[in-house]
């Protein structure tokens, strides 16, 4: 995965707030479930430092936000915030679509981009989790390709929130060969250096995401 992974590191802390970030990406936590902290002392065998600074982590990065007289809690998202997550989303893909150039210097990551595939195709389908951290390298790398730390900093800030809300369109196995096949289209544009082309396909699929999160947690929309 790219070096800026959200997801990687090994200190306590991390390892406790990846724990959470996965049983929230499960359904094992809810929307508006408590967090226990006393589990989480008990399962790691530590004290509840490192807990509250995981807690602290997990809030920066919107998976869980403090409530009075109730302590730490899974986020739940409102129709707006999901929409502006995704739509931030959007923009900053489309922009650094935009930035895209010299392409014989990004063969690099284009073979990472190459080797994700690879792993996508090889995946269970049905594991729709571990599709969701593929899929989130794949547009990290091409995040990374615009060679903009602006547009990288901030896309890496909403990765774990984006990341839980992706993961909800892909419940269906047909949906996740879609959006391998996508990818696929998407990598090989890029490489022929058709980089307009791969913004429309991206945005296509990226809509595509937007529609299926919204039939998820908004049924109402249909």
């Amino acid at each position: 995965m790219p070096d800026n992974d959200p997801l990687q590191n090994t200190s306590l802390s991390h390892q406790i707030a990846e724990k959470i970030t996965n049983q929230i990406m499960s359904g094992e936590l809810q929307p508006g479930e408590k967090i226990i902290e006393a589990n989480y002392a008990k399962e790691f065998g530590t004290s509840r430092a490192p807990i509250r600074e995981s807690l602290y982590l997990l809030a920066t990065d919107g998976l869980i936000e403090r409530i009075p007289r109730r302590g730490a809690v899974v986020k739940g998202y409102s129709e707006m915030e999901v929409y502006d997550l995704l739509e931030l989303r959007m923009m900053l893909e489309g922009l650094a679509m935009k930035r895209l150039a010299d392409l014989e210097q990004k063969q690099p990551t284009i073979k990472k981009m190459e080797d994700t595939i690879k792993e996508m195709d090889a995946l269970d389908s049905r594991d729709d989790k571990a599709y969701a951290l593929l899929n989130q390298t794949f547009h990290l790398y091409l995040i990374e390709m615009s060679g903009s730390k602006t547009i990288k900093d901030m896309y890496t800030r909403l990765s774990r929130q984006l990341l839980v809300l992706q993961r909800m369109s892909f419940l269906e196995e047909a949906h996740v060969r879609k959006s391998i096949e996508e990818h696929k289209v998407i990598l090989d544009l890029i490489k022929k250096g058709l980089v307009e082309e791969a913004r429309v396909i991206l945005d296509m699929h990226n809509q595509g995401i937007i529609s299926r999160i919204e039939q998820k947690i908004f049924p109402h929309k249909k």
